[in-house]
């Protein structure tokens, strides 16, 4: 029973406050905790998880994420934090299997707990389960919900109702979420996570008064969906021909004729990004492999870009022009080219390319799993996920400053915030743009 100590009245629940407390008691099929960042929503749905499968011996439940890298670094690290014991002893009332990378919790009582992540379908996400909880639900399409959903209809029967549920932040009015008859949307505010203000006096507690002079210097669209709550359109995106539905895809083998290039942008506090393109024949770029990591010395970095890149050859590798970091990249065996750092120009080559061309299909794609290894710095020292961690995420952060309006104005440059990956990227198409116009002048000296 020590398991069940991790809760406080496990019938009533935990001291949960507001929409939180409706969203732990509700028993109906589907639900979202939504809200802005640092109110909660990923606490109250774990104490919900972890209270369902004390109170119900031998139940099934999956915790899932868009990616199992992106998981492993924020609900499992919150799991983890709420369980009043170390589940890598052996004899812990709740066992995780699987070391440092879990496949699963097991309880005393019969319960397990899965883990897995949507970008690797397969064992996991074909089974049947009592309860499914989704983190960070908005990152996810309609498909894949409903794709949850089935595995959640209560053939696992080894529960009285069935479940699933998750947590989100606010995104677009147009988002799934908001439009799914059959979801229930409680939605959280700051004054009712009792980290942030006293329950009774109803002021802001001292970790209160920090988090929220943090989340106060957020702007645009992350300010008014992280910490006002709202569903809104983001109106400022630079690149608005972007759509992670199209965008984003899921990985594959590159043929090994395709031409492979690196892209860097540096950074220590800032994140520091390393870029892999693969370029096919008919001129479509394919990020493979992604670095975006800060606090770790350029000289780290350099040796952690060799071991990934092992035996693959490159055109070139393209970075930032700071004249000390491109040296001791060179030092370390990585030559680079200078980037070409023309913000508009670069802005519009690179929506060019996100367009579709005249087959219909863009020239430039993600892989869905190219983040090598999440930031826990990003991940686990900001409230809420306040930073972009990859550059798919930068896309919906980079911005038009707002002019005296409140509207967005294309006549200057964008903000100079979460463009670390749009710098890097930046500096792919402009040194590809670069070389055509290069090899076009060749060609036209040799007809004179």
């Amino acid at each position: 029973m020590v398991a069940v100590r991790a809760i406080h009245k496990l019938e009533t629940g935990p001291r949960l406050y507001g929409p939180a407390a409706d969203f732990w008691s509700y028993k109906g099929h589907e639900a979202i905790l939504s809200g802005p960042f640092e109110t909660g929503k990923t606490f109250a749905a774990l104490m919900k998880l972890h209270a369902l499968l004390v109170k119900y011996p031998g139940t099934r439940a999956l915790m899932t994420r868009r990616t199992y890298k992106s998981l492993l670094t924020s609900a499992v690290v919150t799991y983890e934090k709420l369980l009043p014991f170390d589940p890598g002893k052996k004899d812990a009332p709740v066992r995780r299997i699987g070391g440092t990378k879990p496949s699963q919790y097991r309880y005393a009582n019969g319960s397990v707990l899965v883990l897995a992540g949507l970008d690797k379908p397969g064992d996991e996400l074909s089974a049947e389960y009592d309860y499914i909880y989704v983190n960070q639900a908005e990152e996810i399409d309609l498909n894949a919900w409903e794709t949850l959903v089935g595995r959640s209809t209560g053939r696992a029967n080894n529960a009285p109702y069935p479940l699933i549920f998750g947590d989100c932040n606010p995104g677009p009015p147009n988002h799934w979420i908001k439009t799914r008859k059959s979801l229930r949307i409680f939605t959280q505010v700051h004054k009712y996570n009792p980290l942030l203000y006293d329950q009774v006096t109803g002021k802001l507690t001292a970790q209160g008064k920090r988090s929220m002079a943090i989340l106060n210097t957020l702007t645009g669209i992350r300010y008014k969906r992280g910490v006002l709550g709202l569903w809104v359109a983001n109106e400022g995106q630079v690149y608005e021909s972007f759509d992670p539905d199209i965008h984003v895809i899921e990985p594959f083998d590159i043929p090994p004729s395709w031409l492979r290039y690196r892209s860097i942008d540096f950074g220590y506090t800032n994140p520091f990004v390393c870029q892999w393109w693969a370029k096919d024949h008919d001129g479509r770029l394919y990020l493979y492999r992604e670095i975006y990591m800060s606090q770790r010395t350029v000289r780290a970095h350099a040796e952690h870009i060799k071991a990934l890149s092992g035996i693959e050859r490159f055109t070139f590798t393209v970075a930032d022009h700071d004249a000390e970091d491109r040296a001791t990249l060179h030092e370390n065996g990585i030559r680079t080219i200078p980037a070409k750092k023309a913000i508009t120009r670069g802005i519009q080559t690179v929506e060019e390319y996100l367009k579709p061309a005249g087959d219909g299909k863009p020239r430039l794609f993600i892989f869905n799993d190219a983040l090598v290894d999440p930031d826990p710095t990003l991940y686990r020292e900001v409230p809420g996920d306040l930073h972009p961690v990859s550059t798919e995420q930068e896309f919906t952060s980079y911005l038009w400053p707002e002019g005296q309006d409140g509207k967005p104005t294309r006549k200057e440059v964008p903000v100079d915030a979460y463009n670390h990956g749009m710098d890097a990227m930046r500096y792919m198409v402009m040194a590809l743009n670069k070389r055509k116009i290069l090899r076009t002048l060749d060609v036209s000296d040799r007809l004179t």
